[in-house]
Order: C-alpha cells, then structure tokens, then sequence
C-alpha cells in the first residue's frame, strides 16, 4: 500500500507545493477504467512576476508559465515511476494540454481542477480558475490518473467569490460571465474557454500567445507580496 504522507513529502521534495488525492469516480483514459484515483500537483507561481501583468501578459510571465509547466510535468514523470515501482498502473496529464480530436472543444483530456477541488485543496473560481486554499489561483497543476487507492485528506470546497467580481470586470475577452461556479455545472454556463483563448492570440509578440493572467493579477485571493 503507498504512504499518502511520504508520497506527499516525496513530492513536495521535488518541488510541489500543493499536493492532493481524490477518487475522480469514472477514468476518462479509454481502455483503463481502473484509473480513477488522481494526484494533484500544484506549483505557485511568482509574485513579483504576476505583479509585471498590467493590461496585456508580459514575456517574463510567459516564461513564468512555462516554467512552472515543465516543473509539474517533471514531477508527473517521476510519480508514474514511483507508483509503477509499486506495482500500480499511472497515467500523467500534462500541466497544459490540449484535444487534438476537437480543436473547438477547448479543453484536454482532462480538467485538473476537478481533482483538485475533489481533493479539498480549494474551489473554482468565477473565472474558471482553480483558487487554492493557500496560494489563491497564482499556480498551475498537473494531474496522475492511477488505481492506487488513494485517500483525500480534505472535503470539495464550494466557491468563495460571493460578491466578487474584479475578474469579471477585469478580463479583456469578456468571457467571465459573473455566474458563481456550483458542482456539477458545465464551464460554458460560467466562463467562455473560446472567447478567453481568442484574446490570447493578441499576445503573440510574447511567446506563442497561450497565456493571459489578467484574472490571476487580480483576484483578491492571491494576495501578491
């Protein structure tokens, strides 16, 4: 049986900063139902880079971002060796993804957040945002799907926004809709993942314009230093 707390320290000794376990209930990996316990991994991301976002991203926190990608995905890469050592099956999904099958779906194969919020470390945001109990939404996660039965610490946590909407007032795309995020409700009623990655391509003078992080700089969650 593996040790959630010393695979957590392991983890966190990796670089991690967050880790969790949930049981996602239905694997989403075809020919491998059995993979329906998760393993969120969770870096944060600098303050003093997020405090550069204006209006428009910056090239510093483009790297940022895929910096902190190629962390996570490091960290995935050495947890399926951990856990097939042990004698479990493990599947990584990579911090930023995308389906090939359906460019117009514009989501992976799946959502990081929903074993995040399944394993208590916070809740989604109005701004489709996974925001952590400790570090808000200035981090970025990765997940490794397995059949190792592990045990969350922590119960889902609903949305804390409330009255909130400095995201929505803030985002250039407009595809905040305001909605608060309740469980079981689909993105599109909430946020627009087609409008937001459209306005991307605007910053393409930085990177590749995959990223934004307007909503990140201003969400009273994140309490930059």
């Amino acid at each position: 049986m593996i040790n959630e707390l010393e695979l957590k320290q392991n983890l966190i000794n990796m670089g991690a900063d967050l880790v969790g376990f949930s049981n996602i209930k239905t694997s989403p990996i075809l020919g491998q139902g059995d993979l329906t316990y998760a393993v969120t991994i969770a870096v944060k991301l600098s303050d003093a880079v997020l405090k550069t976002i204006e209006e428009r991203p910056t090239i510093s926190y483009f790297h940022e971002y895929r910096t902190a990608n190629a962390l996570l995905d490091s960290i995935s890469f050495r947890l399926v060796r951990i856990l097939e050592k042990e004698g479990y099956s493990a599947f990584p999904i990579p911090a930023s993804q995308s389906t090939a099958e359906d460019k117009e779906a514009y989501k992976g194969l799946f959502q990081h957040k929903t074993a995040a919020r399944l394993a208590g470390l916070g809740f989604i945001g109005k701004s489709g945002l996974f925001i952590s109990k400790e570090y808000g939404s200035k981090i970025r996660l990765a997940t490794v799907l397995t059949n190792a039965p592990l045990v969350s610490e922590n119960a889902p946590l609903e949305s804390l926004c409330k009255g909130c909407n400095k995201c929505v007032l803030a985002c250039p795309a407009g595809a905040i809709s305001g909605k608060e995020y309740v469980e079981g409700m689909q993105r599109e009623d909430f946020f627009s993942a087609e409008k937001c990655s459209h306005n991307m391509k605007n910053y393409k003078d930085i990177g590749r314009g995959a990223v934004c992080g307007i909503c990140i700089k201003v969400c009273p969650f994140n309490k930059l230093k």
